[in-house]
């Protein structure tokens, strides 16, 4: 093979191999900068779910309790949770301060053993034990729609994490199937180069590179003697 031949030959080859590689390059680089871009979405999601862990558990306990007191949960339930207010230092606190201030007064009067005192004082448990059920329950209706608040955002970061995630991997295999694509048109134009120096030669374009070869063949074959029989 010419020299000319070799070089358009192994420029094609050379060529093809250099964007081959170059093309392997890409597709390694985007390939870790979706793995990093995974790695870093779940960490987020992680520190997301750590963070709102706290209100989403109260939220459950809160539920759970809201259901009993409001009788929800059985009967049996909700006596309980009333019993727990009714024992609890707040209603303690607030019928024994309600009690003196209605006998402070009933005697302030001279009515301490009126039939209003007594009925006044009848009352006012009662009436002190429903404000608190009452205030109990908003209380943890609060904490209920916190906890609810905190598992939708967890949910919704879940999925945009669950989404960007996809996208990320799509990338991935955009890029391998990319660098495939690459690589066989590289080796492609190669091959496309062989063939345009081949036509080049059968159309005369180019020199052929074996012709000094045959006709240094023919002509040697023509100037050998013959040899004749007797």
């Amino acid at each position: 093979m010419s020299w000319m031949a070799a070089a358009i030959v192994g420029s094609a080859v050379v060529g093809g191999v250099a964007q081959s590689k170059s093309a392997s390059k890409a597709a390694d680089a985007q390939t870790k900068a979706a793995d990093q871009g995974i790695k870093e979405q779940r960490r987020q999601f992680d520190a997301i779910r750590e963070l709102l862990s706290p209100y989403v558990e109260a939220g459950d306990v809160a539920l759970e309790q809201q259901m009993a007191l409001g009788g929800m949960s059985g009967r049996e339930a909700q006596r309980k949770a009333i019993s727990a207010i009714e024992s609890g230092q707040e209603f303690q606190a607030l019928t024994q301060q309600g009690e003196e201030a209605i006998l402070q007064s009933a005697a302030a009067t001279g009515g301490l053993r009126g039939g209003n005192t007594q009925a006044a004082l009848a009352q006012f448990r009662p009436q002190v034990l429903s404000s608190l059920i009452n205030q109990q329950y908003s209380r943890l209706g609060g904490v209920t729609a916190l906890g609810q608040q905190s598992a939708a955002g967890v949910g919704t970061a879940g999925m945009q994490t669950g989404q960007n995630i996809a996208n990320l991997y799509g990338q991935q295999g955009a890029a391998a199937a990319g660098s495939a694509l690459a690589t066989g048109q590289a080796f492609g134009n190669v091959m496309g180069s062989i063939g345009q120096y081949a036509g080049g030669v059968a159309s005369g374009v180019f020199p052929n590179p074996f012709g000094s070869q045959l006709n240094n063949q023919a002509v040697t074959s023509s100037l050998r003697p013959q040899a004749r029989p007797f």
